[in-house]
């Protein structure tokens, strides 16, 4: 019995020897020594090594495709009573920017709340969303951080489920000097096409134009979202980088008279069709000034509380918030369904009806 498990334990040391990769050798005639050399496992030898390495260069993408995109859209995140996501409304959402004619989304951005889920949410969306979509849309992932190493890491994964290209903030509430910006944005953007997002009121630091010239040179860097104005996007313009603006109310004359490639918006979760007008067909004061009202609503509160209140009055998402959103008071609740009269609802996502919900219709979720 015992000389049995003796046999047993010495064949399983053998065999998870083998899996390790050590090469066992029977010894020379008439030696007693016992040689074996260890061979690393493949993975820890092949360089730049990602488990979905397949998957990533099968949706590697080209700086210059970033560049070409005129309109993206930074995607709403929709949730299940229980504040889960809810994938089929997010799918509904993705399949009417696409017929619309949007070339990307940010996923897991500001409007999309990716401040409020955890990295697995959010690398698992921005899968989703390769996965189901990535053929037709750019996929643009929200991997920036106020941390470089959690940004490295968020980004790793990013690409490695087939982000088309990453959107990086600077360091926020923990600032950082000049240097460490440069610093920062170096290391995220030796990781694929980067769009760099300058938002001052959100960050509480701008990234001055000294440090985006520097960056600028790297290979992967796309271009900047950028919200300080359009004083700004004509020095960027002017010297050859990549501007889309941050903001809607500025994105007309941003993209006609002061060269920005476009916009990432906001309002296109609600009127793509529009947005993607105004992008693509020349100058059109007239339709700018007819969105306005509908702009500035939607801004009345941070974002995305007007988004988000906005999209359930039109019926396509649950009227879900993940705390700390609430929705907006109800005087702009009705004051919605006159601007959307106004536009005219076909221009609007969704087939319903538009509605105005009452305070007992909404779910705020504070544990999900």
């Amino acid at each position: 019995m015992a000389s049995s498990l003796l046999i047993n334990q010495g064949l399983g040391s053998r065999n998870a020897a083998l899996s390790f990769g050590l090469n066992f050798r029977r010894p020379a005639a008439g030696t007693n020594i016992r040689t074996g050399r260890w061979r690393s496992p493949e993975a820890a030898v092949v360089s730049n090594y990602l488990p979905m390495r397949s998957l990533e260069d099968k949706n590697r993408t080209s700086v210059d495709d970033i560049k070409s995109l005129r309109l993206i859209t930074a995607i709403k995140t929709p949730y299940l009573p229980d504040g889960r996501f809810d994938l089929e409304a997010y799918d509904s959402l993705m399949h009417m920017q696409i017929v619309n004619g949007v070339g990307g989304v940010i996923v897991g951005g500001t409007t999309g709340e990716g401040h409020l889920m955890s990295w697995d949410e959010h690398i698992m969306l921005i899968g989703h969303t390769v996965n189901c979509f990535g053929t037709s849309i750019k996929v643009i992932g929200n991997t920036g951080s106020n941390s470089t190493r959690e940004a490295i890491h968020a980004s790793e994964q990013g690409f490695a489920v087939g982000m088309h290209a990453a959107l990086h903030i600077n360091p926020y509430y923990g600032k950082t000097s000049t240097q460490g910006l440069v610093s920062h944005f170096e290391v995220v953007l030796s990781m694929g096409p980067t769009i760099i997002y300058n938002v001052p009121s959100r960050t509480g630091q701008d990234i001055p134009p000294s440090v985006i010239h520097m960056v600028s040179q790297n290979p992967n860097m796309a271009g900047v979202k950028e919200c300080v104005g359009n004083n700004r996007v004509k020095e960027y313009t002017h010297k050859g980088i990549v501007i889309w603006s941050g903001n809607d109310n500025e994105c007309h004359d941003s993209r006609w008279t002061y060269g920005a490639n476009g916009v990432i918006s906001v309002v296109s979760n609600l009127v793509p069709g529009l947005m993607h007008d105004l992008m693509f067909r020349g100058k059109n004061p007239s339709l700018n000034s007819k969105l306005m009202p509908l702009i500035d609503w939607l801004f009345c509160e941070p974002n995305p509380i007007g988004l988000n209140t906005a999209l359930a009055q039109l019926g396509v998402i649950r009227p879900v918030f993940r705390l700390p959103y609430v929705p907006l008071p109800l005087e702009r609740r009705v004051e919605f369904v006159g601007i959307v009269e106004a536009i005219g609802r076909e221009n609007f996502v969704g087939d319903k009806d538009v509605q105005v919900l009452d305070d007992d219709d909404f779910i705020l979720v504070g544990r999900y």
